[in-house]
């Protein structure tokens, strides 16, 4: 979509012109000419999403699946180490850890999985 800003200004620059030149010669009030500017634009800018296969609605596709796909991870997760109290699940969280984290009942007091998870994620996003 950035790569076709440039393309989409000089279009409309150049149908702004050829919108006035035909207003002026039907005699089209400006409230006309903006009309036609508009729908002509629009049509454009719609077969350049064709052409180009960018259509806008597909950069936002991902988070739509994204987002209940994590609510439903942490739910899960949440349920796992804190919501059976006693259970065999939390016995097994409690002690099953590796490395500094031998407890994955408890908080991570160094900050290092926090904090490489959201670098990872900053990485993820920007890339």
């Amino acid at each position: 979509l950035e790569n076709l800003q440039p393309e989409i200004k000089g279009l409309a620059e150049r149908l702004r012109y050829e919108v006035s030149v035909r207003g002026k010669q039907l005699g089209w009030s400006e409230k006309v000419s903006r009309f036609h500017f508009k729908k002509n634009l629009r049509r454009i800018i719609t077969e350049l999403y064709i052409r180009d296969n960018c259509h806008p609605f597909k950069a936002t596709l991902l988070v739509w699946v994204q987002i209940p796909m994590w609510v439903c991870v942490s739910l899960a997760l949440r349920n796992c180490s804190v919501g059976a109290a006693g259970s065999e699940v939390q016995e097994q969280f409690s002690s099953g850890g590796a490395l500094w984290f031998t407890d994955l009942t408890a908080p991570d007091s160094t900050w290092i999985l926090p904090v490489s998870l959201g670098l990872v994620n900053l990485l993820i996003v920007e890339v």
